[in-house]
């Protein structure tokens, strides 16, 4: 069959970001010559805003309903951020392609203030993330940091409100809408450590649909794929789930990944526990070894900090 002139329907949330991600793909591929056309979803994910995802089913919630309409025949491909996407997808699904990755850092988004340090002693901030609750809670304990669910749109909304002196977001996220101006500082990775996939798109598809993952080859970035192999990796091997404070992020130089993972204890009893490992890496196995050793030495520093594995499962979610 030739990879030319096919015709693929690509399942999205509703989102005003998801759509921009989808109609992206799409745009893409009708470039290289296929027809595209969208299939708009509401997922539970969207419909749950009053409890954290890790009460009611983690990142799953997100992807499902997706998932089923590529299980129909209703929907070739669905495209996600990668960091909303499960660790381990179900049984007949496969990531076919990661494409160049956005800016992967935290961004730091408030009407009065021009960053973290310029925040007041008790200010409130609003995040959902475990992960930036225990980065947060590391830079600036006096912060007081309060949930923040919905989607970028009503985040924003809620800012400008005053129901919060800051927010964290992800770059990424503000930049793909147009929403740039919004950013009032950018924190550098080495201050705050991006979540795994964070600013990159995946695209899952059923895993016998081999026509479908020729077409999207051209779209892969090798790089950026090799990275969030690397931390997704990180955290599969944690436990993977939204309820969990773990950030990873990884960078490719030559043949060389460089992995950053760092573990926060969200009730603020245990110490952060950052580890640092790079390793040559050529291929997705070796990549996946690499955030396998990363995770084994996390584990080693947080049982060592007097922590145990209820401390490595505990936690609520990690929308954003």
């Amino acid at each position: 069959m030739s990879h030319t002139n096919q015709s693929f329907t690509i399942a999205t949330r509703e989102s005003r970001l998801a759509m921009w991600q989808a109609e992206h793909v799409q745009s893409l591929l009708t470039g290289m010559g296929h027809g595209v056309k969208l299939l708009g979803m509401t997922t539970q994910g969207d419909q749950i805003l009053d409890r954290a995802l890790s009460q009611v089913g983690g990142k799953g919630l997100f992807v499902k309903e997706l998932e089923v309409a590529l299980e129909e025949g209703r929907a070739d491909l669905a495209v996600h951020s990668l960091k909303d996407v499960p660790m381990e997808l179900p049984q007949g699904f496969d990531l076919a392609c990661v494409m160049l990755r956005e800016d992967p850092r935290d961004a730091f988004v408030s009407n009065n203030y021009v960053g973290l340090d310029a925040l007041p002693q008790g200010a409130v901030v609003g995040t959902s993330s475990l992960r930036r609750m225990a980065l947060l809670r590391a830079l600036r304990p006096d912060l007081k940091i309060e949930p923040l669910r919905g989607n970028l749109d009503t985040r924003l909304r809620k800012l400008d409100e005053g129901q919060y002196d800051a927010i964290v977001l992800a770059a990424a996220g503000l930049k793909r809408l147009g929403l740039e101006v919004r950013i009032r500082a950018v924190f550098e990775p080495s201050v705050m450590l991006p979540a795994a996939g964070q600013g990159a798109l995946g695209i899952e598809v059923r895993s016998d649909r081999a026509d479908v993952i020729a077409a999207l080859a051209p779209l892969v970035d090798h790089t950026s794929w090799l990275a969030v192999a690397a931390e997704r990796a990180v955290s599969r091997a944690m436990g993977g789930s939204c309820s969990m404070p773990l950030a990873a992020y990884a960078t490719l130089a030559q043949d060389q990944l460089t992995i950053d993972a760092a573990w926060g204890d969200t009730e603020g009893r245990l110490p952060l526990v950052r580890v640092n490992l790079t390793g040559p890496v050529s291929d997705l196995a070796s990549a996946t070894g690499l955030g396998l050793q990363v995770a084994q030495e996390l584990r080693r520093q947080v049982l060592a900090q007097g922590g145990t594995l209820a401390h490595l499962t505990a936690g609520a979610g990690d929308p954003g």
